[in-house]
């Protein structure tokens, strides 16, 4: 069993100049350091070494502070370590008043901050003792660092009856405990000469360098940090009477390196009475003193000592002054002798850390992961990251709970284990009088262990599950581990469970609890079989031991659970719980009044309040207004704008609201005031307040701290900060059959008319290799009658000739100058249906968007980013996030969330450019809804006649949104506001999933998960030419994107665990990347495509896959991206229904070549159909 060394990590400023990325701010040097506080009685500036490298063989090699440097333990339980950083004033005085009265030449002093570390009842490792753990001899002692704008000084604190030892066994041996200093930045320890060479100093506790024995003040931080200076007042000051007395002198320090020579006995001081100065290592009391002559202090050795020193020691029990902001901010903070608590305030319940309001319904959601084996079957059934969402309705304590993602192989099975959800129900149970649900005693951070026993089989299976506290959206957050094996229950089969009770015993931090439950199987043939399970659970949390005289938690509740429902949904691979939950007394009768029944009729965001008898009276819960059967949300931001105070802004949330810090700002200590931030590394690189050239010119790179370099770009020359482009054609780099054109940051080669080639290579043009489009006019124009003409080659009569433009590509408009009919034709030349016109009229046919080659080199990717603006936007179960895009880079750390919707499972995203609208599907209720990412709330657009909303896909040319719909089977489409709905397709649909427009091309392609059959379809946007584009090789195609560049139609398919690409025209098919995990949706940018994976999913981490030149990064959940830099970026492409939707009355749906306006599915004979060619 390994010795566990904990390493507490805290930042500490420290004034020092020798030191890299040193930031000046004001007359001094700050630097950020981390240091690491240990168990074994030190604080070090660096990783330190194993201890056999450092106990029993000082000096240290590493930067270190040692106030009780030994093998100590701490793993008892009751040794402790604590820490904190302290800028409160009353602090910073008492430790001001031990520094001036140590240094009292040194003029005023003034502190910035404080860090006080703690070592309480720790005991030596290893050293055998009598008794139980509570009578071994235990220390504690205390180190303070102190800070100011130039300097920090070190205190070293030894309270009375609290050091009652003296050694630790190093290696099998007794070795003293020992105090000291490194240099830190300098290899060696500050050493104290004697006339005889000993290069240690043996200190007893009597003596000080402060005026107060066991009070020890070093100024430790200087300019040039050569030195550790110790305080200067070597007088004990008078205590209760007593007369002054001196100890030996401690003269001014100077370093040296230090060195080891045979040790010597040491004098004693004058002081009675008398202690040992020993030398390093101690050794036993000698009869023979010697004279030493003390230099600088290198390593000080504690011998053991009966007598008691009386020291205040700072205070390690942390207070409200500087901890207020770690209670819930519907809670207050309490001080007590010991420390502080935090209580919920009326109207809310907890623990203090999180409250909730009386009344409000709770969300609960996480992940489950682990293995779980069926029945027999040899192989387990892996859980990864599967979603647990859960809904409470507090105050009739039902409680739902869905885990998705569940596979037919382990669904029915898990239906017994209602628990899996039940500790939810525990949790939030409804309160009979005088007794407490989980929450309220254990709050929102507690583990849960639980083992169940089937019989008669004896399979046993572990569940584990972490409540990690109310995040930002209010939700409690839960992670799941589930470990073993389950017996088989059929599939088809159904489970019952019968009410039950279960009693649960309280202690200060641990609850246990254990039953018996009968659940009854009905198998597909109708027949029954009840069987059984043992359960054992246990719930650990932290308590506020400061207040546990002020409540009193009855040791034995009874749950009561009713109403138990259990089922499992195969077709959407979903197990559901739902419960009845009430926490009362094992032995009383149940109360009678609605409020404890659950039988109120109060609104869900009410709260019920008992009267007299069966009286009782609804109450809107914190944060809603009404008359408690009808309840609705209080917009606190609008109401009170100023209610978060400077510096900050407020975003609303159901019931409650939350406070964030502008740019620049971040909370005080309080948790409730923005301050500017201070002292802090800024990457200036990041936030934009560099001084380096434009992006498109130079680069910013971040070198820590605040620092950062310019550099110009290739293709440019300067310092980084102004960059000039650089011409390369006077440096003739390209062909002499070439012109060279300059362009800012590179240049472009061209050969020049009669050659072709890349500029740096041209050969003459009767060499190159001709376009489709060249050699199809070159074999028209070479007559099958008439031959050449004499001067230039002419068609016969009748003959159509195409035409080419400047880069040898077909014209978008091609005519027949003999028949007078002019048509459209794509960039492959063939002829788009519908487009060709008579004599005197030609069609308005589309550029095909079709760009020369580049020859040459071109400028460097990283100098062409995006514009500021654009995002990628994701869904997660209630909320929209966005990440911002530098480039094609994703900066994670500014993800943030955009649209807050608890009640809601968001499924699909899109975006509308030019309303700058959110578009989002939503299953549970369902709808179709849309908010503008300006503000304002979310609106619902589709309402009625949904099954289950899946994809959506906005067609910003036309104004339309189209949706498919995996219940109903069917694609719909509709005006962006929801009305005007239009069935497209209703047959030979299973699963619709993905959608995706083309609406320049008037396109539209959507996948079907058809497990049976799957297929990625195509169609025009008003539904005609429908066709099957793929077809084999897919398994569970998810997602769609259509990259308006490239023309490429790209999926992910989480079945064959490949994202692929196909050019709809010419059906050419391509595997981009292979092996991913289980990719749900994906959005292409630029030339990169992003996608998530659910299965990549973890924690409380958000990433998202970024696919580039076939190389996968790391991932998440569903997503779209948005650009807001300009408008006109939405407007780079039209189709026939861009203006005055087409002429058309109700919907104007477009094809290529064309359009149609298409009346809604409920007609009330007001539209009329037609159909636009051009």
């Amino acid at each position: 069993v390994l010795k566990c060394i904990i390493k507490l990590w805290a930042c500490w400023s420290v004034s020092l100049s020798h030191c890299r990325n040193v930031a000046l701010t004001h007359s001094g040097l700050h630097v950020m350091l981390c240091l690491q506080v240990n168990t074994n009685g030190f604080l070090s500036v660096a990783e330190p070494p194993a201890e056999s490298e450092y106990l029993g063989k000082m000096p240290a090699k590493f930067g270190i502070i040692a106030p009780f440097l030994g093998d100590l333990d701490t793993s008892d339980g009751i040794g402790k370590v604590y820490f904190r950083q302290d800028n409160s004033p009353d602090v910073l005085q008492k430790i001001t008043e031990k520094i001036t009265q140590a240094f009292p030449h040194e003029g005023e002093v003034e502190p910035t901050h404080a860090l006080i570390v703690t070592w309480e009842n720790v005991i030596a490792h290893g050293v055998p003792e009598r008794g139980d753990d509570l009578n071994k001899k235990r220390s504690t002692f205390q180190l303070v660092l102190m800070s100011t704008e130039l300097s920090t000084y070190a205190i070293l604190l030894y309270p009375k009856d609290d050091l009652q030892y003296y050694s630790t066994l190093v290696e099998g041996e007794r070795k003293p405990v020992e105090v000291g200093f490194s240099k830190g930045l300098t290899q060696g320890w500050f050493s104290w000469r004697s006339t005889q060479g000993s290069s240690l100093f043996f200190l007893p506790l009597r003596l000080t360098n402060s005026g107060r024995r066991g009070v020890w003040v070093y100024h430790i931080g200087s300019s040039t940090f050569q030195s550790v200076t110790p305080g200067q007042v070597t007088t004990v000051a008078p205590e209760d009477g007593a007369p002054v007395q001196s100890v030996t002198e401690i003269p001014e320090p100077t370093y040296s390196e230090p060195y080891f020579e045979e040790y010597e006995t040491p004098d004693y001081p004058p002081y009675e009475p008398s202690y040992t100065q020993a030398g390093y290592p101690l050794s036993p009391r000698s009869q023979q003193p010697a004279q030493i002559q003390p230099n600088n202090p290198q390593v000080v050795i504690v011998e053991e000592e009966e007598e008691d020193l009386n020291v205040n020691v700072f205070s390690y029990y942390e207070t409200c002054s500087t901890n207020r902001h770690k209670c819930s901010s519907f809670a207050e903070c309490r001080d007590y002798t010991s420390g502080y608590c935090c209580h919920c305030k009326p109207g809310y319940y907890g623990n203090g850390k999180d409250c909730v309001a009386d009344g409000k319904p709770q969300r609960i959601n996480g992940k489950v992961k682990g293995r779980i084996f069926v029945g027999s079957s040899p192989t387990p059934v892996e859980f990864s990251n599967n979603d647990l969402h859960s809904y409470v309705v507090a105050n009739d304590g039902r409680a739902y709970v869905a885990i998705s993602t569940i596979p037919a192989s382990v669904g029915p099975s898990l239906q017994p284990l209602s628990s899996i959800g039940g500790v939810i129900g525990w949790a939030f149970a409804l309160e009979q009088p005088g007794y407490e649900n989980g929450f309220s005693v254990a709050g929102g951070v507690f583990t849960r262990q639980t083992e169940v026993t089937f019989q008669p089989g004896g399979e046993k299976l572990t569940i584990s599950q972490e409540f990690k506290g109310i995040d930002e959206h209010d939700h409690v957050v839960v992670s799941t581990h589930l470990e073993g094996s389950i017996p088989e229950v059929p599939e088809g089969a159904t489970v019952q469970i019968d009410p039950y009770y279960e009693i649960y015993q309280y202690s200060s931090n641990l609850i246990t609890s254990s039953s018996t439950r009968d659940y009854t199987v009905t198998l597909p043939d109708g027949s029954t079989q009840t069987l059984v399970y043992l359960w054992r659970q246990s719930v650990s949390f932290q308590s506020c031991p400061h207040a546990e005289g002020s409540r009193s938690i009855p040791p034995s509740q009874q749950l009561s659970v009713d109403q138990v429902f259990v089922m499992y949904d195969s077709v959407n691979q979903l197990i559901r719980y739902a419960m009845s939950n009430k926490i009362g007394s094992v032995n009383g009768t149940p109360q009678q009044n609605p409020c404890y029944t659950g039988r109120h009729g109060c609104d869900t965001n009410a709260v019920c309040r008992p009267g007299q008898g069966n009286q009782f009276t609804c109450e809107c819960a914190a944060g809603f207004r009404g008359d408690g059967r009808t309840c609705h949300d209080i917009d606190e931001c609008i109401e009170t704008p100023q209610i978060c105070g400077a510096h900050a802004v407020c975003n609303n949330q159901p019931g409650t609201f939350r406070c964030e810090c502008i740019e620049g700002f971040q909370f005080a200590s309080d948790g409730h005031t923005c301050v500017r931030k201070l002292d802090h590394p800024i990457n200036h690189c990041e936030r934009g307040s560099h001084d380096c050239d434009i992006r498109e010119r130079a680069q910013c790179s971040y070198t820590g701290g605040s620092s950062y370099i310019c550099s110009c770009l290739p293709g440019f020359s300067g310092d980084g900060r102004s960059c000039q482009d650089i011409d390369e054609c006077q440096t003739d780099r390209c062909n002499r059959d070439a012109v060279c054109y300059n362009t800012q940051g590179s240049f472009t080669c061209q050969c020049r008319p009669g050659f072709h080639g890349d500029g740096f290579t041209c050969t003459p043009e009767s060499e190159r290799e001709k376009t489709a489009c060249e050699k199809h006019r070159e074999s028209m124009l070479a007559t099958s009658s008439g031959g050449y003409f004499f001067f230039r080659p002419r068609p016969a009569v009748g003959q159509y000739v195409p035409i080419c433009d400047s880069y040898g590509e077909y014209e978008p408009t091609q005519c027949h100058s003999s028949a007078g009919q002019c048509w459209c034709v794509d960039r492959n030349g063939q002829e788009i249906p519908g487009t060709r016109t008579g004599p005197g009229s030609r069609p308005m046919c589309l550029e095909h968007s079709v760009f020369p080659t580049v020859f040459g080199p071109t400028t460097r990717p990283d100098a062409n980013l995006v514009s500021p603006g654009t995002n990628l936007l994701f869904a997660q179960s209630g909320k929209i996030d966005h990440i911002p895009l530098d480039g094609t880079n994703m900066k994670k750390e500014e993800a943030k969330t955009v649209i807050h919707v608890p009640d809601q499972v968001v499924i699909a995203v899109a975006y509308d450019c030019v309303d700058k609208m959110v578009y989002w599907s939503d299953i549970t209720q369902p709808s179709i809804s849309r908010a503008s990412m300006q503000g304002g709330q979310p609106a619902a657009i589709i309402i009625k006649d949904l099954g289950s909303p899946e994809g959506i896909a906005i067609d910003s040319l036309s104004r339309n949104l189209y949706w498919t719909d995996s219940i109903l089977d069917r694609i719909e489409v509709s005006r962006l506001d929801g009305r005007h709905r239009r069935v497209l397709f209703d047959n030979d649909l299973i699963n619709p999933r993905a959608i995706v427009a083309d609406p320049a091309n008037g396109r539209l392609y959507w996948a079907d998960w058809n497990r049976d059959g799957p297929k990625i379809e195509t169609s025009n946007m008003d539904g005609t030419d429908r066709i099957v584009l793929v077809k084999g090789d897919l398994e569970l195609p998810n997602g769609l994107t259509f990259d308006h560049h490239s023309r490429q139609l790209c999926w992910a398919d989480a079945g064959t665990r490949k994202v692929e690409c196909i050019d709809p025209y010419t059906r050419l098919r391509r595997k981009i990347v292979d092996g991913v995990q289980y990719p749900f949706a994906i959005v292409s940018y630029g030339r990169n495509l992003y996608y998530t994976d659910w299965r990549r999913y973890s924690g409380d981490l958000i990433t998202l896959q970024l696919m580039r030149s076939n190389v996968i990064y790391c991932a998440l959940s569903n997503f779209t991206t948005s650009d807001d830099s300009t408008l006109s970026s939405c407007f780079s492409e039209v189709n026939y229904c861009s203006s005055d939707n087409g002429g058309c009355s109700h919907l104007c749906l477009p094809r290529p070549g064309g359009f149609t306006c298409r009346c809604p599915t409920l007609n009330n004979g007001s539209c009329v159909e037609r159909d636009q060619n051009f």
